[in-house]
C-alpha cells in the first residue's frame, strides 16, 4: 500500500539523502508540502511543515465533526450509508445491521484519530469490517464462522501485558 498524504503522492528522498544534505531536503519539504523520506533499514517517514501537519488535522477533524453531525439526522445517515459502497466497495457483503454498526465504528474511529491523535483506529476498524465482508463473501468461510464451538476446546489463552 503507497502512502498518500493529503491525496497526493508525495515525493521521496532517501534517508542518506537527509543525513547529507538535510538543509536542501527540509527547503524541499517545505516547498513540496510533504517529503517522503525511504529508509532501507526502517520504516519510511514523511517530512513536512508543522503548519502543513496543522492543517491536516484540522481538515480531518472538520470531516469527522460533520460526518458526526449528518449521522444525527435521519436523512443524513441514510445518506451515509448510500454513499458507503461508493466508497469501500466491499459493503456490499454486509447486512443492514452490520452496514450501520459498521458506519457508526468508521465515524467514531475517525473522531477517535481527530479529537484523541487515536491514528489506528480507523485502520482498524477498517480492516476489521473488510475482514468480515471477506468472510460473509464466501460461502465456505462463512459457514465456518457461523459454526457452534459446542464445548470444542480452543486452547490456552494467553493474556498479553
Amino acid at each position: 500500500m503507497s502512502l498518500t498524504y493529503l491525496g497526493a503522492e508525495p515525493e521521496s528522498v532517501s534517508f542518506t539523502d537527509l543525513s547529507r544534505n538535510p538543509k536542501a531536503v527540509a527547503a524541499r519539504a517545505a516547498a513540496l508540502g510533504a517529503l517522503r523520506v525511504t529508509h532501507r533499514d526502517a520504516p519510511d517517514m514523511v517530512l513536512t511543515t508543522a503548519v502543513h501537519a496543522e492543517r491536516t488535522e484540522e481538515n480531518l477533524t472538520t470531516a469527522s465533526r460533520l460526518f458526526l453531525a449528518l449521522m444525527k439526522h435521519d436523512d443524513g445517515a441514510r445518506s451515509l450509508l448510500l454513499a458507503l459502497p461508493e466508497v469501500f466497495p466491499w459493503v456490499r457483503h454486509l447486512d443492514d445491521e452490520e452496514m450501520r454498526a459498521f458506519t457508526v465504528e468508521l465515524l467514531e474511529a475517525l473522531s477517535d484519530a481527530a479529537e484523541l491523535g487515536a491514528r489506528e483506529a480507523v485502520h482498524r476498524a477498517l480492516v476489521s469490517w473488510r475482514a468480515t465482508a471477506r468472510i460473509n463473501a464466501d460461502p465456505e468461510q462463512l459457514k465456518e464462522a457461523l459454526r457452534p464451538l459446542d464445548g470444542d476446546d480452543l486452547g490456552p489463552v494467553e493474556v498479553g501485558g
